[in-house]
């Protein structure tokens, strides 16, 4: 007569962190458990993340989870950036920063000129991309402050590549276990979160993905609450007594407004669109192209989205009723991402939106995840392909450009999902008019795609797919789609490597 919590609560309680208990959970109790809390579902979402996240318990640096109130503890309110940052950097400490649109820009800020006035060498930042000025902005922050850029953005490309700043391949969801496995240890933890609730829970807003990981693995953290971060839900509540230090400080958040696509990128759009099925799931990456694709979408049905990354170019066909998430198998009417860039619009609408889920991204970026999803469609960018169907993502030649981020979990994800298909998308030229289908590599490039991940490539000219094809057969289709004045020189080049089977 128990409910189906009840007893996996008891099946469960002599040890919480066993995988095997999971396992058992998800497998035999899954849609039980779920139809038991409704509406909330928190308990069985908690479970499927631990079947894939583990235990979250800490290395003895902070509570158990960030969730977790200290009792007796309450963090040191402070007036300034300054003081914030005074009361904690020394010397040779590694400083994880939350990134994209929750950058804390005015805490880095305090650390660089803090770094300089003190002359405190050795001290190394971690994070993914971020937004404003980078920890090293010039050559006498340099001097003191080594970035580790788990994926690059434009502020800090100068930076890697004179090697003031150092580049970490990774894959997205594998970036807690840094933290987890002790690889890096954070000393502070510099984060910007919403106001505190009437029960004291803030929120990590806009950008939950690693920065959830990085707060339980620290040894101290700081907090600047903004009233302008959008409260959402899912992965990203953090009780207040979890910092030592809080610093209330209000400004706009970081946004971009939507462009208008291009008529190459319209075109790409418009042949991805025709790939996807009413009743898909989407994961769109960064770019101009996930938008073209977007647009194109207003007469499809019931799509859902399970992404790393939510931005403006949804929203209209949320509104429509397009995007209703009702296909979905988990996470069923909820769209899940790992954290947002947009407009002040798009921050809006994620404000208390139980409808959003902001998940960590070791689990939202886990191919076993992604592989759930229904008809899964992933649809990503990249710099360059060759003949065989290597893609080049995080570099231009040895140049490094972004990141690995999630391109392979999802391209993975989606070769495993039931119906799915992952999808790269790039115009024929670049902006400059060089050739982004080539015959090999530029020299130094790396592949972050493998010829295996590949499976569909699409450009202005068309679609190309690849799966079960040897390498001749692969050139042909990916010659068909390059630019035209480019496909004569492809040929040969193709011809000179595999003979007349490119004929």
């Amino acid at each position: 007569g128990s409910s189906p919590v009840a007893l996996v609560h008891d099946f469960c309680r002599p040890f919480p962190d066993s995988l095997l208990c999971t396992r058992y959970l998800v497998i035999g109790t899954m849609m039980a458990v779920s139809r038991a809390v409704k509406p909330g579902q928190a308990f069985a979402r908690s479970v499927q993340r631990q079947a894939v996240v583990g235990s979250s318990r800490a290395f003895g640096t902070r509570s158990a989870d960030p969730a977790a109130p200290r009792k007796g503890v309450v963090p040191k309110e402070v007036s300034t950036a300054e003081e914030a940052i005074a009361a904690h950097l020394k010397p040779g400490d590694m400083v994880f920063i939350q990134g994209i649109a929750a950058t804390p820009n005015p805490l880095v800020d305090a650390m660089v000129d803090l770094a300089k006035k003190k002359e405190m060498k050795g001290i190394r930042t971690i994070h993914m991309h971020l937004e404003g000025k980078s920890p090293v902005p010039d050559e006498e922050a340099a001097k003191y402050i080594t970035p580790l850029s788990l994926f690059t953005g434009g502020n800090l490309r100068a930076a890697v590549n004179n090697n003031w700043a150092e580049y970490c391949p990774i894959f997205l969801h594998e970036i807690a276990s840094l933290f987890k496995k002790q690889i890096h240890t954070p000393d502070i933890a510099l984060v910007q979160v919403s106001p505190p609730d009437e029960h004291g829970y803030v929120s990590l807003g806009t950008s939950v993905d690693c920065t959830r990981a990085a707060l339980q693995h620290c040894k101290a953290s700081i907090a600047m609450i903004n009233k302008n971060m959008p409260r959402t839900t899912g992965d990203g509540l953090v009780h207040i007594s979890y910092f030592d230090t809080i610093w209330k400080h209000d400004k706009p958040m970081y946004t971009v407004n939507p462009v208008e696509p291009s008529d190459i990128e319209k075109q790409i759009g418009s042949y991805i669109a025709e790939l996807i099925p009413d009743g898909a799931t989407l994961q769109m990456g960064i770019g101009n192209i996930p938008n073209a694709v977007l647009a194109q979408l207003g007469n499809h049905k019931h799509l859902g989205i399970h992404t790393e990354m939510f931005s403006d170019g949804m929203l209209p066909l949320v509104d429509s009723g397009v995007i209703d998430n009702s296909r979905k198998i988990t996470h069923t009417g909820r769209t899940v991402t790992s954290f947002l860039l947009g407009s002040q619009n798009l921050y809006n609408y994620v404000d208390n939106n139980p409808g959003v889920e902001v998940l960590e991204c070791e689990y939202t970026n886990a191919p076993s995840v992604i592989a759930k999803c229904p008809q899964m469609h992933a649809i990503n960018s990249c710099i360059e392909v060759d003949l065989t169907g290597q893609a080049a993502s995080d570099s231009i030649g040895t140049r490094i450009f972004s990141g690995f981020g999630g391109q392979v979990d999802f391209l993975r994800g989606a070769a495993m999902s039931d119906g799915g298909k992952p999808i790269l998308a790039l115009p024929s030229r670049s902006n400059r008019g060089d050739p982004r289908i080539v015959p090999t590599l530029r020299d130094g490039a790396g592949v972050v795609s493998t010829r295996a991940h590949v499976h569909y490539v699409v450009t202005e000219y068309g679609v190309a797919f690849l799966p079960g094809k040897g390498l001749p057969a692969r050139a042909k289709e990916l010659i068909k789609i390059a630019h035209p004045d480019d496909r004569e020189a492809l040929q040969k080049k193709a011809h000179e490597r595999f003979g007349a089977k490119v004929l």
